[in-house]
């Protein structure tokens, strides 16, 4: 029905489960990756972005579409310099989200970033941006209260709160429980 620079729409004709056929309308996105860049004094790296479609400014991880051939790693690396002027010596699998798999096929991959150093931004021409570092209590209070409603960077901060309240055993695939203090 459509084909965009980044997503294609149309009307795909489907089996369920129950056997039923129905048509659904579906929205193909090639997928992201976002990180959660958090320094040794436990700041978290936060875009205050401005976002049409959501009405005006949002808080976000730095994140972005994957390009053609380029893994979510490669991806996560390259949107962190880009947008926030960061790169990260080391980097942990927050898994992966489905940001809305009623219509969209997109799935976003979330990354921990540490070990950072700064490097020149590379903020596109479309992309109004304020890169802030916020406390990791904070935005996880910013979570919880309203603030921060973007759901990749959401899930990316309480992941990455229970990735660092339990270390690399906390499996990333299933549920992760986080207890704000």
């Amino acid at each position: 029905m459509f084909q965009g620079k980044i997503i294609d729409v149309g009307i795909e004709r489907v089996r369920l489960p129950n056997g039923r056929r129905v048509d659904l309308e579906v929205i193909r996105h090639p997928g992201g990756a976002a990180a959660v860049a958090i320094d040794d004094r436990r700041r978290v790296c936060l875009l205050r972005q401005y976002r049409y479609v959501a009405g005006g400014w949002l808080w976000e991880l730095p994140a972005g579409k994957l390009d053609p051939g380029e893994g979510p790693a490669a991806t996560a690396e390259r949107e962190l310099a880009e947008e926030a002027g960061l790169v990260a010596a080391t980097w942990d699998s927050l898994g992966h989200l489905h940001s809305s798999p009623g219509v969209f096929a997109e799935v976003i991959h979330l990354f921990l970033a540490r070990g950072l150093s700064e490097v020149d931004l590379g903020h596109g021409a479309d992309e109004v941006i304020e890169v802030h570092w916020v406390a990791l209590d904070q935005v996880l209070e910013w979570c919880l209260n309203g603030t921060i409603t973007d759901a990749k960077t959401l899930v990316g901060l309480y992941r990455a709160a229970a990735f660092l309240r339990h270390g690399s055993e906390q499996p990333m695939d299933g549920p992760v429980a986080v207890v704000v203090e």
